[in-house]
């Protein structure tokens, strides 16, 4: 590896010959000048990984030398070295950006502590989340193998998101294998557990049953209600567990987050049919049966999601809950948004404000259909940071910020998460057989048992009976379902895409996060 060079700047440079050779021995380049005219020279025309500066200086000062510095290179760490520690001066070299200063008389164990601090900071951290991932690999590979329940699920799901988001911290390719293999393992499991336990949770009088899309608002919207201190329930589409870890920092800088818990979609774990659970507090085939007119089925025409507000009126109704004040918007496009950043404060008189807001819905679509999408979210890390950089400029942030001073809780959730698939498997149905690539419906399918799970019967799986004969099935962990016609076009076209309606944990483990703003006192 080449040798880090260091720029060391000071007057007083014939006094720190014994602290550069201490340097160099610990295999850095050291590069000495007297004054900050020729810093800045030597700075346009060398490389330089770091400088160190006194701040006071003949003929120009250590910070304006630090600003002109900064002028030739924004990016080099520069460490200030002062015999002044007035909190003035501090306030100004922090706000000139610099990375770290020292107090004169420095040591050499001093200055070498800052360099590592900045300089090896991302490999020590990278060497200490490999350490500290092998150690955890045999926990999670125990836990996988003790039967895990639902709770167990959501720990280890939250578990793997976790050194999911440390492993972009590590430069070890090899680690990130294992940690994917270690994942790709987990979802096969997480099907075998629905596989078996999905149709129990469904029955009204199970006693082990996890939270799931239909007990959503009951339970977890519901319950902070209270008079003169609005609920935000914000549903944002299709948002993964890791994509809210992505966005969680920015949330943080307004509202305090008390409590960041998981629940189960219902499958098929896709808009219509999850969402329509979320907002009626029914299973699809009890929408249908109390709303036959505004319940659609994958093929009947129109759109899928139309009646949400109706639906939770009706909800409320059922919880003896008719007098709460609530307002719906969905927010579809930037005309919506606009509307609701200008809106937001007519809001704090009801009780509870729902807010759909559909982005990353559209972003997984639109990643599908365009190739510059693919590119900017070729994986996970991009698609959450793709997902991080659209909530951080977005009229969703701008319109929180705007009630961040009231007093008002918010529970943030969503429908269900994604998956990138990449497996491929052959179904052949009629002509009346569903799209979608996570799931299908449909008479007389033909289809490998082993890729899917299918229910013969859709009652058993709290889902309407679209026609006779119709049967259910959900691909599994990374799977993607394809027609025989032109079936390596279609392979091509949709593998490394992120999709919905399946079963897997990033589709099915999905956040619901109750935070407050910091006037609301707990």
């Amino acid at each position: 590896m080449a040798a880090v060079k260091i720029l060391w700047v000071d007057d007083e440079m014939e006094s720190l010959q014994s602290q550069k050779l201490f340097l160099e021995h610990k295999g850095y380049e050291v590069h000495t000048l007297t004054n900050g005219f020729d810093a800045i020279e030597y700075v346009k025309q060398h490389p330089v990984d770091l400088v160190l500066m006194d701040e006071t200086m003949p003929g120009i000062t250590g910070l304006e030398t630090l600003a002109r510095i900064k002028e030739v290179n924004a990016q080099i760490p520069i460490v200030l070295i002062t015999k002044n520690e007035t909190e003035n001066l501090m306030d100004e070299a922090i706000g000139s950006q610099i990375s770290d200063y020292l107090i004169k008389p420095v040591n050499p164990n001093q200055v070498l502590l800052s360099l590592k601090k900045i300089i090896d900071n991302k490999r020590l951290v990278a060497e200490k989340t490999t350490t500290a991932y092998q150690q955890q690999f045999r926990d999670l590979f125990m836990a996988l193998s003790n039967q895990p329940d639902y709770n167990d699920w959501m720990e280890i799901y939250k578990k793997l998101v976790y050194w999911e988001l440390e492993m972009e911290k590590s430069d070890s390719p090899e680690m990130r294998e294992v940690f994917q293999a270690q994942k790709q393992e987990a979802n096969t499991e997480f099907f075998k557990f629905i596989s078996r336990n999905y149709t129990s949770w469904l029955d009204p009088k199970s006693f082990s049953a996890p939270i799931m899309s239909h007990h959503i608002f009951q339970f977890k919207v519901m319950p902070h209600v209270e008079k003169g201190i609005p609920v935000f329930f914000i549903l944002l589409d299709n948002l993964r567990y890791d994509q809210w870890k992505a966005i969680q920092p920015i949330f943080a800088e307004s509202f305090r987050i008390l409590e960041e818990e998981t629940f189960f979609s219902i499958l098929p774990t896709a808009t219509q049919y999850s969402r329509n659970a979320i907002f009626a507090g029914l299973l699809p085939i009890d929408i249908e049966k109390q709303f036959p007119q505004q319940w659609k089925n994958d093929d009947d025409e129109g759109g899928k999601n139309m009646f949400e507000e109706e639906f939770v009126r009706a909800q409320l109704k059922r919880l003896k809950k008719e007098d709460t004040r609530f307002s719906y918007q969905k927010i579809v496009n930037h005309q919506d948004a606009q509307h609701l950043v200008s809106n937001i404060h007519n809001l704090l008189q009801n009780d509870i404000n729902i807010i759909v807001y559909n982005f990353v819905d559209m972003l997984s679509h639109a990643r599908t259909e365009m190739e510059v999408l693919k590119e900017l979210a070729s994986d996970e890390a991009s698609y959450r940071s793709l997902t991080r950089s659209w909530f951080e400029h977005s009229p969703l942030h701008q319109a929180l910020k705007k009630i961040a001073d009231k007093k008002v809780k918010i529970v943030l959730a969503t429908d269900h998460g994604s998956v990138r698939v990449n497996t491929p498997h052959k179904v052949i149905g009629d002509k009346q057989t569903t799209a979608n690539l996570r799931y299908k419906h449909g008479r007389n399918l033909n289809f490998e048992p082993r890729d899917v799970l299918a229910f013969k019967d859709p009652k058993e799986a709290g889902l309407p009976v679209p026609n006779v004969n119709s049967s259910f099935i959900f691909a599994k962990e990374d799977g993607f379902l394809c027609y025989p016609n032109n079936y390596n076009h279609y392979v091509n076209y949709y593998r490394n895409t992120f999709q919905h309606g399946g079963i897997s944990l990033e589709e099915m483990i999905i956040p619901v996060i109750k935070m407050v703003s910091r006037s609301v006192g707990e």
